[in-house]
Formats: structure tokens, C-alpha cells, sequence
């Protein structure tokens, strides 16, 4: 009986004993297997990153030898083709499976800086602000706004513009724009609080910090455009009539602009003829281009704006700042990235893309 006993307990320990190494090897198999996912996430994020980075670089050179053949930016060049860009992809060795690139105009987004004459950077800039009220007039009417039947007022274009001038203005906390401004009295209510800016924003997504910009208005959605796609903080250079300052022009590149800010620039009432200027500017007989764009009033050819004035003040046939956006794949994994550079000059004469602003996305 005693032999028995003891032959049941060594086959329990020996079937616990089975049972804790089948346990470690899951374990471990399970460790194993997620270092090695680990290891392989990491080998691709390493991989996409390269890929970005060849892409701008890749970007950055056509940006260049675009410079050496022509002084004027518009969309008939190269840089603003996808098929000429994915012919510059394929002969680099990369497929549109694994490598996009997209590179826009910085010069055809409103200036968001150019609100505020600088280097003053007090008061309104007179020709900027109504070309601001006549934009976000525009933008709004394409919003869903909220229903007049409810609480919430709908925005008018001064709700968004006059914080938006108070916001970048600079030393001014005692002196609120309208009724719709805000300085920092008001901001130091939010939880958590903070001070108005009182200078140039640097970076976009800090207007999200401004009055009355929401992020439904900021950003693009399936059913709306967002602010963002529209605005730009870069264009600093030095003033005309002091080279030691430096000012923002908001000069708007016409060959360039999209249809929302093309409407803008437009007197009132005709900004219906914004989508006839970028049909003109891409017309085409025979794969090549029929119209020439190197005078910034090209758009009195177009059909109906013969006796059309555009300020001359705002518009401009050429651009040095550019965006590019570049979005990589490696098996599963995906990285995108949005670059602005600026093309200049170095000692040597020769031209050359300097990086602003890097963001992955």
C-alpha cells in the first residue's frame, strides 16, 4: 500500500513538474516572440525613417535645380506634378507603395503674421485685415455652422480675426480688438491658464491656444476644410525700407493659391471666378502648357476678368519657402512627415533648401 502511495505522488509531482515547464516554455516562447516583434518594429521605424528622410532630400533637390531654370513658381513646374514627382521616385528606386511625396507652395497660404504690421507689431495691417475679413467670410459660409435656434452664436469673420490680431500683437494686454478680442485677462481664465502671446506665432498649431479657434475649425475633416490648410507663420524677410528689420509681406503667390484663397484676393462678388483661374493655370494643347504666368496680372487673359483688379500689394509670381510632405511604408508600419524649407543662397552663390520646420506626423 505504502509503494502505491508513493508511486501516485511521484506521478503527481512529476505531471506538476510538466505542468511549470510547459508553463515557462509558453512564457518564454511568448517573451521570444514579442522581443522579436519588438526588434522587427524598431528595424522598420528605422527603415521608415530613412525613407523619409531620402524623400526630402529627393524633394529638396528638384526644389533647387527648379531655381536654376526658372525664377518664376508656379503649378506648371515639376515639383508641383505627382507624375513627374513619382518619375523622380522610380529612377531613385522607390515604388508609390512605399514612398509619396507632395510639395506645395508656402507662398500660396495667408501669412499669419502679415495680420500685424511688423516690426511695429501694434496695429492692423490695413490691406491684410480685409483681405483676412473677406477670407474667413468665405471659409465660414463652408463650415457647418450651428443652428440660429440654439444657444451658441454662429461666428462671424471679426470673431475669428480680432483674437487672432490681439494674439500676435505685441505689448498690448491693456488694448482689446472689438468686442471679439482677446488679451490675457481672458486667457488666464482657462484651466489650466496662460498669457496671450503678444508676438509672431511660430508654429500653427498655437492659434489653437487663440479665442474661438476650435479644433473643427483647424482642422480639415471629411466634410470641411480646416484653417490650417490655408495659413502659414513663415515669410519673414527684411523690411523694404530697413534691411535691419524684418516684417512679413503677405504677398500671396497667384500661380500657386488654391481655389478658397484665390476667392479671397478677388473683389467681392466675383470670387466665383476663383476655380476659372486654376483651369487657366493648367490648360494644356499637346502635353504642353498654353499660357504663360510670369506677369502677376496673367488673370486679366481669363475669360471674364479683363477688367479685373487684384492689389497688387498682395500678390507674387515666386516663392523661396515650400512645404513638403512625405509619407513612407514598411510592411505593416507606416511614418509621414511635414518639412517646410526654404531655398537660399550660400556664400558661394549656389542654392540650396534649408530646413524651418521638421514635424512627423
Amino acid at each position: 500500500m505504502l509503494k502505491t502511495n508513493n508511486h501516485g505522488i511521484a506521478l503527481i509531482i512529476t505531471l506538476s513538474i510538466i505542468t511549470v515547464l510547459i508553463a515557462v516554455t509558453f512564457e518564454l516562447n511568448r517573451q521570444t516572440g514579442a522581443s522579436l516583434s519588438r526588434s522587427g518594429a524598431a528595424r522598420d521605424r528605422q527603415v521608415l525613417q530613412q525613407k523619409i528622410e531620402s524623400g526630402v532630400s529627393l524633394a529638396m533637390l528638384i526644389l533647387t535645380r527648379d531655381k536654376k531654370q526658372t525664377e518664376v513658381d508656379s503649378v506648371q513646374e515639376d515639383w508641383a506634378d505627382p507624375e513627374k514627382i513619382s518619375g523622380y521616385l522610380g529612377r531613385a528606386g522607390y515604388n508609390e507603395d512605399e514612398l509619396q511625396i507632395e510639395i506645395t507652395d508656402e507662398r500660396a497660404r495667408m501669412q499669419v503674421n502679415a495680420l500685424v504690421e511688423f516690426p511695429a507689431g501694434r496695429d492692423f495691417n490695413p490691406v491684410q485685415q480685409q483681405l483676412w475679413l473677406r477670407f474667413v467670410e468665405l471659409f465660414l459660409q463652408q463650415q457647418d455652422q450651428p443652428d440660429t435656434a440654439t444657444a451658441q452664436e454662429p461666428l462671424e469673420p471679426e470673431m475669428i480675426i480680432n483674437p487672432i490680431k490681439d494674439w500676435i500683437d505685441s505689448g498690448d494686454d491693456d488694448a482689446i480688438t472689438g468686442l471679439s478680442g482677446a488679451e490675457s485677462d481672458h486667457y488666464m481664465d482657462h484651466d489650466p491658464p496662460y498669457k496671450c502671446r503678444n508676438g509672431p506665432v511660430r508654429h500653427l498649431s498655437g492659434l489653437l491656444r487663440v479665442r474661438n479657434i476650435t479644433p473643427e475649425l483647424f482642422s480639415a475633416d471629411d466634410e470641411n476644410a480646416g484653417l490650417r490648410d490655408f495659413l502659414t507663420v513663415h515669410g519673414l524677410a527684411p523690411a523694404a525700407n530697413n534691411p535691419h528689420d524684418y516684417t512679413y509681406d503677405g504677398r500671396i503667390n497667384i500661380n500657386t493659391a488654391e481655389i478658397p484663397i484665390l476667392a479671397a484676393l478677388l473683389p467681392a462678388g466675383l470670387e466665383f471666378l476663383a476655380p476659372e483661374m486654376t483651369a487657366f493655370r493648367k490648360e494644356t494643347s499637346g502635353g504642353e502648357y498654353l499660357y504663360d504666368l510670369t506677369s502677376p496680372t496673367w488673370y486679366r487673359q481669363v475669360p471674364g476678368m479683363e477688367d479685373v483688379e487684384i492689389d497688387p500689394s498682395l500678390v507674387a509670381v515666386k516663392s523661396d519657402l515650400f512645404r513638403i510632405r512625405c509619407r513612407a511604408r514598411e510592411n505593416q508600419s507606416s511614418m509621414a512627415a511635414r518639412v517646410v524649407v526654404r531655398r537660399e543662397q550660400n556664400k558661394s552663390g549656389r542654392w540650396k533648401c534649408r530646413v524651418l520646420h521638421w514635424q512627423y506626423e
